[in-house]
């Protein structure tokens, strides 16, 4: 049964993979196949009882049936595979609405590039995470914020990615505890600022603001401590006031100030917030491909914005299904009013991001933006 099992989890394995998720009611399932059913131990050379053996096998064999089906369907047409990062924040619309109908069978993209293309999207937390995958050819392309854009351009010797598009700007913000007297950077003197990620767009743009108003700030201290942290863990965090401020973005901005009474600060509402990058290798080898889906991401931009309440709709449920947090559709519309949508390439913004990025320590020399941008 070892055998066999290790080659069932083979299967499984290739199977989610090839899907793009993991399937949350099979792969328990999975487990118990392959545990005795009280011990929790591996079976060896024992099987259970016919009756349990029966009841346990059906379902479990009807449902890898069925994965074992899609994937054979898919390699049999021969698909071509673009993988598409996001992030489940709102300013990321455009992945989580695109992502959501591609769940439903209706995918945007899809029905734009052909039913010889299929989609496959990963959700990240923060920017320098997805820029890793980019370099590791997990994935094609990937929504995400100017500064890790911009950081991995400057690491690869300007030889991996390109942003392509624009996606949002605003929807970001330092949001302080309600009884904190901090209005300018010197007050932050000895306090606590959390961040997404370090590294990330929110991260350099506290930095850099920290250390415009005479704050020292490293990255395992200084002055102030800035702590990367995810983003649910800032709310909980700020509620539990083991935090003083949080930089951020929507919809977290939203929830820290419904849900702990936080008192937005700092707001940067024409600064971008989110770019549609891709990898050199894609524009090089896939350029039609790359082309079809800057098209379908302008055309996608401009329905969210001429059908706001349907796609906070969508949004909201994608939220749903990628953080198991139901945010209300309150909170979703509070947030929708801190951020622009757009497919514009945010040229200017990305060249503020520059100056911060060397004040917050992340780069030495600007590099020359000459090739970061491209249309395909």
């Amino acid at each position: 049964m070892g055998r066999l099992g290790e080659a069932f989890r083979r299967i499984g394995s290739e199977t989610a993979y090839r899907l793009g998720y993991h399937d949350q009611e099979i792969a328990p399932k999975l487990m118990t196949l392959f545990k005795r059913p009280h011990a929790g131990r591996p079976f060896r050379h024992r099987v259970a009882p016919m009756p349990y053996f029966q009841r346990q096998m059906k379902p479990i064999l009807n449902s890898l049936a069925l994965l074992l089906i899609t994937v054979a369907v898919s390699v049999a047409n021969d698909k071509t595979v673009i993988r598409v990062g996001h992030f489940p924040n709102v300013t990321h619309a455009q992945g989580l609405v695109a992502h959501y109908l591609s769940r439903q069978g209706k995918g945007w993209f899809e029905a734009r590039l052909g039913p010889d293309v299929e989609i496959q999207w990963f959700t990240f937390n923060a920017g320098p995470s997805a820029m890793e995958a980019i370099f590791a050819k997990s994935i094609e392309l990937t929504y995400v914020g100017p500064g890790p854009a911009l950081n991995a351009y400057a690491k690869s010797q300007t030889e991996e990615i390109r942003v392509i598009a624009g996606a949002a700007n605003g929807g970001a913000a330092l949001v302080i505890q309600p009884d904190e007297n901090l209005k300018v950077p010197a007050d932050f003197k000895g306090k606590k600022i959390a961040t997404p990620q370090l590294g990330n767009t929110q991260d350099i743009a506290c930095r850099a603001w920290l250390t415009s108003g005479g704050l020292r700030i490293t990255q395992l201290g200084g002055d102030a401590q800035v702590l990367p942290t995810d983003n649910p863990d800032q709310l909980s965090l700020f509620q539990q006031k083991k935090i003083d401020a949080a930089w951020t973005v929507e919809p977290w901005v939203s929830r820290l100030e419904n849900e702990a009474v936080g008192k937005v600060l700092v707001e940067e509402p024409d600064s971008a917030t989110t770019v549609l990058v891709s990898s050199v290798k894609f524009l090089n080898e896939k350029r039609d491909l790359a082309k079809k889906f800057w098209q379908a991401h302008k055309e996608l931009t401009d329905w969210i914005l001429k059908n706001p309440e349907e796609a906070q709709k969508i949004v909201k449920s994608e939220l749903l299904a990628e953080t198991r947090s139901d945010m209300s559709a309150e909170l979703i519309a509070h947030a929708w009013k801190r951020i622009i949508f757009t497919s514009e390439i945010p040229r200017a913004s990305v060249q503020a991001f520059v100056a911060n990025s060397q004040k917050a320590g992340f780069m030495k020399t600007a590099p020359d933006l000459a090739r970061l941008f491209e249309t395909p």
